[in-house]
């Protein structure tokens, strides 16, 4: 699996993975907040962007997972739901515990429990 730097060329097509991963992690919570797609891409270019490193990896020429991480934080690690269970967020993880080998901080929302899940066991 090859994990890259994130590129310009990416944005679309990690942005609309970033909301997919969410709508699936915890729909109620997304409906309620009522972002737009448009709303989605300020924030990830205005603030993900602009504050963290962001890695991308893919399968079949499409964008399966990515990771925002500034320092020791992950600040965003999601993955397609159309990937997930085949590896991806551990090898993301890994590779995030490669540039803070010291120590690694992360959180997750309470509602996220597959999320929550996944952190615990890795």
């Amino acid at each position: 699996m090859v994990i890259r730097p994130y590129s310009l060329d990416d944005f679309e097509a990690v942005t609309r993975l970033w909301r997919a991963a969410r709508e699936k992690a915890f729909p109620d919570f997304q409906r309620a907040k009522g972002h737009t797609f448009e709303e989605d891409c300020a924030y990830f270019r205005d603030v993900i962007l602009r504050d963290n490193d962001v890695w991308v990896t893919g399968e079949e020429n499409r964008a399966a997972g990515f990771l925002a991480i500034a320092g020791d934080l992950v600040d965003q690690l999601y993955i397609h739901p159309d990937f997930q269970r085949r590896g991806i967020g551990k090898a993301l993880l890994d590779f995030a515990r490669s540039l803070s080998p010291g120590r690694l901080w992360l959180y997750t929302l309470q509602i996220n429990t597959n999320g929550r899940a996944f952190y615990e066991k890795n």
